[in-house]
């Protein structure tokens, strides 16, 4: 500094503080090498004059600068100017000649960041602690950069930073959503590859699918697990937001980074307020990238797939659209891409030849390709696994083994059959849903799953560390998608708000949907066990489920629950759009006008299909077609008896009346059309097979009179319009007596 700063008048400022002083072991934000941190409150620069503040620039070197007026974003501009120049004076004075230093102003105007990398820890502690007092120094027109400067020289050299070169094959995995189950995808293909692997998440440190450490180990620590595991060969490490905020990268580089998506989640905290910012963490992994590895980037997600700009290594695309841009900007720049191509998982190169991996319904993780945030996961995970060499065969084994269950991937997409309180059974389906991409995702499947003409019932829930957008946002969402929702709290994940807040927001949400009031459970548990309890067969029970999956666990198999097996979850797909997996065999069965070969095709679906209330109904058919009714009505009473799910249960009633009546069982048939004719009272088909019961059981003034009010109330010919009033008379008088 020069002695401009001792000519200045005496001046009075609130202190220049330093609210944060933190060590980054590894990349990071700021630099690619480990760095320190330092967020620096300037109110007194941004509330002084311009004149002081002009004197202060021309002392540190900034010549005449615009500084801009009082609370301007162009004085904060120039304030993070200054506090870089004070890191260079101190550090060139402590006898370090050339640093790496940088600046930004904060979110705050009064707020900037001052970032410098770093060899040893005390010593680079000690600049940090000094560039508060320095620029308070100068404000008050003196200079204590060689005070500052000496207590640098004097501050113990301290450790090294402890970030870990890897000797073996690494991939990091981030992103807002999927990235837990990405991560997992990829270590069972690893191991189905034969290789030792070890990968780290937000549940713990795992070595070769044992549990070694239990925790949130998304950070530095968990790379450090994962990469010091006896004979491990390849690393799998979850990088989540706050490990790389605070603590920088646990390792140098990485040989594949994977960023799945960028959604707003988490924000307001460590200075990361918007997506945009929130996308610029994100992509630190990218950055520390070897040119010769591959960055595995979301090209359905714009804010991600920039990121291909800032990473040395070659961008490899996934996309659930074949046609996207992004596999033409990636193949143009020698990459790769991977997408869903004639419904298959396929890998797309410069050579124009398609290499298809494995039809999307083959792959378990997909819900049979319900789930598209998961078909999203397998294209990620399937990218990294062959940018780390592993064996394409292996790739295509892991994908088809790997189960959305409690065992393989728990929290994400666990799918039961549950006993259902109010008679049959249920879906019940566990995951983390903890944002608004996650719960939409999670009504998808939810949709996707739940039975012709049955609920979605959900239990919803956050943690407290969402914005209030954030938590309304999800209220709606639930409300406008959902038939049926309580609350279900999370107490171990209030985060510094209490019940009563949370349920505020999220009500707020729902009410904008339409919702007035809701029931509220204090427990995940709870909530479950009261959506089980008022369920009914063929619904959907959707629990959010953060702090109680144990439990969850535990309770659903003490009830009878049973894990679905990806061919039950296919069944349930295709039962959910009204079909039957045997549909083309049932097609192909009613285009045969042999009866007695129809007969044949109908038993052998029966054998193959035991206790099936749809196979059972149509063999009944077969029979009931051929005129054999008695048989026919034992095959329709146990399709009813077994759960016959509509549009199939009343056509099943309707059959079995017919066959009745045919076999002189009129007063059944009668009773059996009346209740179905009060469920419909709409349906002019119900009412001719009810007339004729009526006919045969010798009421026939009856059936005439209620075919006719039928035709009076439905028809829009004009002359039944004319004549509505007095046909309906007259049926009124043919049903309760004769004229």
């Amino acid at each position: 500094m020069t002695s401009d700063l001792h000519t200045a008048p005496d001046v009075t400022s609130p202190a220049v503080t330093a609210t944060e002083v933190r060590v980054l072991e590894g990349p990071n934000l700021y630099f690619p090498k480990p760095a320190v941190k330092v967020t620096l409150d300037l109110t007194a620069y941004v509330d002084a004059s311009k004149d002081d503040v002009r004197r202060v620039a021309r002392a540190a070197g900034l010549g005449a600068s615009q500084v801009g007026d009082p609370h301007t974003e162009q004085r904060q501009r120039v304030v993070a100017r200054l506090a870089e120049r004070a890191v260079r004076q101190v550090s060139r004075a402590s006898g370090t000649s050339r640093l790496g230093v940088r600046s930004r102003p904060g979110n705050d105007l009064s707020v900037v960041v001052v970032s410098f990398v770093w060899r040893r820890r005390g010593s680079a502690q000690a600049l940090g602690e000094s560039v508060a007092p320095v620029l308070e120094a100068w404000l008050r027109g003196e200079d204590v950069v060689e005070e500052r400067a000496e207590v640098v020289r004097r501050a113990p050299e301290g450790a090294p930073p402890r970030i870990v070169t890897p000797r073996i094959p690494v991939a990091s995995v981030t992103g807002t959503n999927g990235k837990t189950s990405t991560t997992r995808l990829l270590a069972h293909i690893a191991m189905s590859a034969g290789k030792h692997t070890a990968w780290s998440s937000t549940d713990g440190v795992v070595d070769h699918g044992e549990m070694v450490e239990p925790g949130d180990f998304s950070g530095p620590a968990g790379a450090r697990g994962v990469l010091d595991a006896p004979g491990v060969e390849i690393g799998i490490l979850e990088t989540a937001r706050g490990g790389m905020l605070l603590k920088g990268l646990g390792v140098w580089h990485n040989d594949v980074s994977v960023v799945t998506n960028v959604s707003a989640d988490h924000l307001g905290l460590q200075g990361v307020d918007t997506v945009d910012q929130l996308a610029e963490v994100k992509a630190i992994i990218t950055r520390a990238t070897r040119p010769e590895g591959w960055t595995v980037l979301n090209g359905d997600d714009p804010r991600v797939w920039a990121m291909r700009t800032g990473s040395p290594a070659k961008p490899w695309v996934f996309t659930l659209d074949p046609n996207s841009p992004a596999i033409r900007e990636a193949l143009g720049a020698g990459g790769r891409a991977i997408t869903v191509l004639d419904n298959s998982v396929t890998v797309l190169t410069d050579s124009g030849v398609p290499d298809r991996l494995v039809p999307i319904v083959d792959v378990p993780m997909t819900i049979s390709g319900l789930s598209r945030h998961n078909v999203a996961n397998v294209l990620a995970a399937a990218a990294a696994a062959l940018g780390l060499g592993i064996d394409r065969a292996a790739v295509v084994e892991g994908l088809r083994t790997f189960r959305p269950d409690a065992a393989l991937n728990p929290g994400r997409m666990n799918i039961y059959t549950a006993p259902a309180g109010l008679g049959g059974s249920c879906t019940v389906v566990v995951d983390l849903a903890h944002n608004e991409a996650g719960l939409e995702a999670l009504m998808d499947v939810s949709d996707g799953l739940r039975q012709p003409g049955a609920r979605i019932n959900l239990g919803l829930g956050a943690a407290g560390d969402r914005t209030d957008e954030i938590l309304e946002n999800l209220g709606e969402i639930a409300g406008h998608r959902a038939d049926h929702v309580v609350a279900a709290h999370k107490a171990h994940y209030l985060r510094g708000r209490s019940m009563e807040e949370l349920e505020s927001h999220l009500r707020t949400g729902l009410q904008r949907a339409g919702v007035a009031d809701v029931a509220s459970f204090t427990t995940e548990l709870a909530g479950l066990e009261n959506l089980v309890e008022g369920a009914h067969d063929g619904d959907v029970v959707a629990i959010m489920c953060h702090a109680e999956r144990e439990a969850i666990y535990a309770w659903l198999d003490e009830v009878g629950a049973v894990a679905d097996t990806p061919a039950d979850i296919r069944r349930k797909v295709i039962g959910a759009r009204g079909e039957h997996e045997a549909e083309e065999a049932i097609a192909a069965l009613w285009a045969d006008d042999d009866a007695d070969r129809r007969i044949q095709t109908g038993a052998a679906l029966f054998e193959a299909y035991p206790g099936d209330a749809r196979i059972a109904y149509e063999y009944g058919g077969t029979f009931d077609s051929a005129g054999h009714e008695a048989r026919a009505v034992e095959l329709y009473r146990a399709a009813l008896e077994g759960g016959l799910r509509e549009p199939f249960r009343h056509r099943a009633v309707i059959q079995l009346a017919s066959s009745l009546r045919n076999v002189g069982e009129h007063d059944e048939a009668v009773a059996l059309l009346d209740e179905l004719a009060t469920e419909r009272p709409e349906s002019v088909g119900i009412a001719g097979f009810r007339a004729l019961a009526l006919h045969s059981a010798g009421r026939s003034g009856e059936a005439l009179g209620s075919l006719l009010a039928v035709v009076a109330q439905g028809s829009t010919d004009e002359d039944v319009l004319r004549y509505r009033r007095s046909l309906t008379a007259y049926a009124n008088e043919l049903e309760h007596g004769e004229r």
